[in-house]
């Protein structure tokens, strides 16, 4: 929901980052990749409940998820190979920070990441199938030009998610709770993107 208002304010700083690291021939594959072992290493320190180092991580991942898009633009180097090992390890990162808070307390937090990760499973399909399909029809959304696949929008975006994984790192002992709520949001933006998506396709089959 927020993205569409983020993405436009993070851009300037992330063509400057990216404008440097193409200086030190850093490729946006190889950014995708550090950006994904930086994150994943969150995974552990959740786990050890190391919650502000776990943080960090976190929101390292998610500067590396954006200034590789930004340095493939930069470099005329944007792939369907990148958008799609981005996308695929985003998913992953996703996942990995859910896991390492219920093996944080897993009689306090695992039936709450259990549901989260239910609730990611149909933001993720959702999202990912009407991508497919927008590409076969060649929808676009003006409004994401910098996204190498059909952006879908809905109630728990990118944004909302980093903001989710901020709140469980410093609330940590509130994980449940937060957790629940934010499924909650998850589902509600999976049956929105069904119903849209589904309403949508069917007006492009549906002759005139």
């Amino acid at each position: 929901m927020l993205d569409r208002w983020t993405m436009p304010l993070t851009q300037a700083p992330l063509i400057r980052l990216a404008a440097w690291l193409a200086k030190c021939q850093i490729r946006p594959d190889q950014m995708t990749l550090a950006a994904f072992l930086i994150g994943m290493s969150a995974l552990p320190l959740l786990a050890m409940e190391w919650y502000a180092p776990a943080l960090a991580a976190i929101l390292l991942n998610r500067l590396g998820d954006g200034v590789d898009g930004a340095l493939a633009r930069l470099n005329h180097q944007p792939s369907d190979a990148g958008g799609f090992l981005d996308i695929g390890l985003d998913f992953v990162f996703y996942a990995a920070v859910v896991l390492g808070f219920a093996l944080a307390d897993p009689a306090a937090n695992a039936l709450a990441a259990a549901f989260l990760l239910f609730a990611f499973i149909g933001t993720g399909t959702s999202f990912l199938a009407f991508a497919i399909m927008a590409t076969r029809h060649g929808l676009t959304r003006p409004r994401f030009r910098q996204k190498a696949f059909y952006y879908l929008h809905g109630l728990t975006e990118g944004t909302e998610t980093i903001l989710a994984f901020v709140a469980f790192c410093l609330w940590p002992g509130h994980f449940p709770l937060l957790a629940v709520l934010f499924a909650v949001a998850c589902l509600i933006t999976t049956v929105t993107r069904l119903w849209g998506g589904y309403r949508t396709l069917r007006a492009l089959e549906t002759p005139p």
